[in-house]
């Protein structure tokens, strides 16, 4: 059997991988001069595998039909992904929150494992080769085109990334292509993205990070999402882990045109009394210091004039005048300090792309599409998004599997 896979990222050399053991004869075209490109990037250039997360909880963290993915995740399970890439000499740790990362923290090692692999297998790795056109009969795949040549095959497992990191090659090529053999595509939205604030004060937080805090996603006054972790603030609004869990669902209720606005409890450890009592000891340990010198213990450095600021309370007015009032407007705006979205930030910058190849239209069990005999579509390319912790690339490597596995 012939078969070709267009897109040398974690699913299409875990597609080819399968399918090569599968004794097929695959071709590989990737249109970088090198594999995994985005992986390399993946976790800071660390590389975050896999979870060590049971399926139904993988499934939960993968907002972008998760359950879609049952089948695969059950024929390849985080285990199975951990399993795999120990056998082909890739030592891994398990950190915080059950994230999997190779030993040597190294990204690039992930692909030269993955690479050798390849080579041991004979796929024919065809490097600064750009697919132009699938080619069907409109039932079925002929083969592609590259370069104004054609190749025949008797599948096609198409693999070409979302939208998200362009420069890593993820430019939207297979959506074009699924849109030409008859496939839906759903809107693509931003995932895993910062976003941008309308507060003009954010730019004087440039750099802070918040740990330990809980956001609210507020829309049109509902609340739709509470999160708890950490939090950086840019030069053009917020980012970190809980920015980025959120923004899938804030990436949607913007271009539904709502309002949007995230709420922090910079202190969600304590009730409102507590803290009106932390407040109080403050006041009375630094009673003869200014406002802003009395919340060195409770705020970073960065935070205080703006806190103050929004509490209305006069950042040199000695502490011993601060009204009861004052202090109890204080205690308010620390666990509801309030930030208006007004966008995301461009789908380049985001980690990946919601949204893409409807998943109606896939056979869950193999990844084959369900309008044309012989395409295979899988990773970012399909309508299936998560969020961080390993899930995205576990999600690629169990769909790989799939539809190399369906090839013999």
């Amino acid at each position: 059997m012939k078969v070709i896979v267009i897109g040398g990222g974690p699913a299409g050399m875990m597609a080819a991988i399968r399918a090569a053991e599968n004794s097929a004869e695959v071709i590989l075209f990737e249109k970088n001069n090198r594999l995994g490109k985005k992986l390399s990037i993946t976790g800071k250039g660390r590389c975050n595998l896999t979870n060590t997360a049971e399926i139904s909880e993988v499934v939960k963290n993968i907002q972008g039909n998760g359950k879609f993915l049952y089948s695969s995740l059950k024929n390849f399970s985080t285990a199975d992904t951990i399993n795999f890439f120990e056998s082909i000499g890739l030592k891994t740790k398990i950190e915080r929150g059950g994230r999997v990362f190779p030993k040597s923290d190294n990204a690039s090692e992930v692909i030269e494992v993955l690479t050798k692999k390849l080579f041991l297998l004979n796929v024919d790795l065809k490097l600064n080769s750009k697919v132009t056109e699938i080619i069907s009969d409109g039932k079925k795949i002929l083969g592609v085109e590259v370069g104004g040549k054609f190749f025949d095959a008797d599948a096609v497992i198409l693999a070409t990334g979302g939208k998200s990191y362009p420069a890593t090659g993820s430019t939207g090529d297979g959506f074009i292509f699924a849109k030409k053999l008859g496939h839906t595509v759903t809107k693509i939205f931003p995932a895993l993205v910062p976003l941008e604030i309308e507060e003009d004060f954010i730019k004087n937080l440039q750099g802070l990070s918040l740990k330990n805090v809980r956001v609210t996603l507020n829309s049109d006054n509902k609340k739709i999402q509470e999160i708890f972790g950490e939090m950086l603030f840019t030069h053009f609004g917020v980012s970190g882990p809980i920015i980025l869990t959120l923004s899938g669902k804030v990436a949607k209720l913007l271009d539904e045109k709502k309002f949007v606005e995230l709420v922090i409890n910079l202190k969600p450890a304590l009730t409102a009394e507590q803290l009106d009592a932390r407040i109080l000891r403050d006041f009375e340990k630094f009673k003869r210091k200014s406002a802003k010198n009395a919340l060195v213990e409770l705020l970073p450095q960065k935070l205080i004039p703006i806190i103050l600021d929004l509490s209305f309370i006069d950042e040199e007015k000695k502490v011993d005048e601060i009204t009861k009032t004052e202090r109890h407007r204080l205690a308010e705006v620390l666990q509801n300090f309030s930030l208006t979205v007004t966008k995301t930030r461009p789908i380049d910058e985001a980690i990946v792309t919601a949204g893409g190849i409807s998943v109606k239209e896939i056979n869950p069990k193999t990844m084959e599409s369900k309008i044309i005999s012989g395409l295979y579509i899988v990773g970012e390319v399909a309508d299936v998004d998560g969020f961080t912790g390993g899930f995205n690339l576990q999600a690629a490597w169990a769909m790989g599997n799939a539809a190399g596995n369906s090839l013999s």
